[in-house]
């Protein structure tokens, strides 16, 4: 008989920063894994060329969109899980389970058909200058829509494992993918000869592997968290709905932060090739503040929605109250790195012509670090119970808000690019901060200590 993860992995007794850690050191390890693919597999595209670079870059867009979508499977699971644990309900936690996997494979099918069927169309809306970068970043579409019904599988699982505490299992599920993805690149592109497109396989491939591990330790991993587990399972339409409710304002707030981020990328285009290369190369670096602070984010949300569903408040406001300290001074930490050694960062991954932007761009995000940090912290302890339209409400008016002024600092001033990066990071800042001021206002309603589980939690109240 396995061993339950509601009682090996309980997020509602011991130590608040042991568990805090438990959970989330996983998962940032998994996002630093990430991120270390996503540099590996820039450092390889731009061997190839700087082309290559530039058109993965582009593309990138249409796979973050796919996001607003996966966090169905990924986010529906991790709230209902966590919750469900928190009262020690597992087997309707087992039916959000359920109900989330069957959601994932659903759209990620849907969303890989729309995809293939119509990569050209979506390339040629950015009106790529370079016809050599469009050709690229067709062939690179075409290839890794394929990957998205393996993909959001994998991603739902992870969010079971989350969910439960056990993120130490999404971590071996993420390696295992991004450490295939990372050999198969560069024999794909390079000896196999298939350039880009090798990349997109390889892609395919690994999130192939990763579903079919996740698979299999769902169903049979001595520490899962259900001894017994039916993919196949009836569809609740309750659980449908639950899940819709509090994952649509999420999904929404991703859709619209890919969506105005690619109006900017058609502003970013018309400054050329080395623009756009270095745009995806500061992003990628960038990415050491907004990968591990969304690795931080998922515990929280985890850790959060088990004490909120076992009503512990108490343990609720403390962990508000380190993550904002600690994530603080890792903005802090990546700040610096920016400013001191973004010249080193972006010089391994591109040309020299390209170096000087990536520099100019580094050093203007260096101002949001800290906020982007603190919004993490405040996004996650509002997911977790289930409130997810205040994050979704700062990001959304605050990402149209940059958009705006990113078109104003343009075509009105001489700033030029550098007043499109500066327009994105006073976004950043201002959605940060925006949040986590908002969560701090709505924690004094809360109760100050834990509860009986009976009780009529204050937290029940509208936003």
């Amino acid at each position: 008989m396995a061993v339950s993860s509601a009682q090996k992995y309980s997020l509602t007794e011991g130590g608040i920063v042991r568990k805090l850690f438990s959970v989330a050191a996983p998962l940032i390890l998994t996002q630093v894994l990430q991120m270390t693919y996503n540099l590996t597999d820039m450092f390889w595209l731009g061997q190839h060329s700087d082309s290559a670079v530039a058109a993965s870059g582009t593309v990138g867009l249409f796979l973050w969109m796919s996001m607003a979508f996966m966090f169905f499977g990924s986010m529906g699971a991790s709230i209902g899980v966590s919750q469900n644990f928190g009262k020690g309900d597992i087997a309707r936690a087992r039916t959000f389970a359920q109900n989330a996997i069957f959601l994932s494979v659903v759209i990620g099918f849907i969303l890989s058909a729309l995809l293939f069927l119509t990569h050209e169309s979506l390339v040629s809306l950015f009106r790529i200058q370079e016809a050599h970068v469009e050709r690229y970043a067709k062939d690179y579409l075409s290839m890794v829509s394929l990957s998205f019904p393996m993909t959001f599988l994998s991603s739902a699982i992870m969010g079971i494992f989350n969910g439960s505490g056990n993120s130490r299992t999404t971590m071996v599920i993420g390696g295992v993918g991004f450490m295939t993805n990372m050999i198969l690149t560069p024999l794909l592109i390079f000896t196999a000869g298939m350039g880009v497109a090798g990349a997109g396989l390889a892609t395919v491939v690994a999130h192939s592997v990763a579903a079919i591990l996740a698979i299999i330790l769902l169903k049979k991993y001595k520490r899962r968290p259900f001894s017994e587990f039916t993919f196949f399972a009836p569809v609740r339409l309750d659980v449908i709905k639950q899940i819709f409710k509090w994952v649509s304002p999420i999904s929404i707030e991703s859709f619209f932060f890919t969506a105005l981020t690619m109006t900017v990328t058609f502003l970013i285009v018309e400054f050329g090739e080395a623009a756009m290369a270095a745009t995806r190369v500061s992003s990628q670096i960038e990415s050491l503040t907004w990968l591990i602070g969304g690795g931080f984010a998922s515990a929280l949300t985890a850790f959060t929605g088990q004490n909120f569903g076992a009503q512990k408040w108490g343990r609720i406001s403390r962990g508000f109250k380190f993550s904002s300290a600690i994530m603080s001074a890792w903005g802090l930490v990546v700040s610096l790195i920016l400013i001191f050694a973004g010249r080193f960062l972006v010089g391994l991954f591109v040309s020299d012509e390209v170096v000087e932007l990536g520099v100019m761009n580094l050093r203007i995000f260096a101002i949001c670090q800290i906020p982007q940090c603190l919004e993490g912290v405040a996004a996650g302890l509002f997911r977790g119970q289930g409130k997810t339209i205040p994050p979704s409400i700062s990001s959304i008016s605050s990402n149209v808000a940059r958009v705006i002024l990113a078109y104003v600092l343009v075509h009105f001033t001489d700033l030029g690019l550098a007043g499109i990066w500066i327009a994105l990071a006073a976004g950043a800042t201002l959605r940060g901060i925006w949040i986590f001021v908002w969560y701090a206002l709505y924690s004094r309603k809360l109760p100050k200590s834990d509860i009986a589980p009976d009780a009529n939690p204050a937290a029940e109240a509208a936003v």
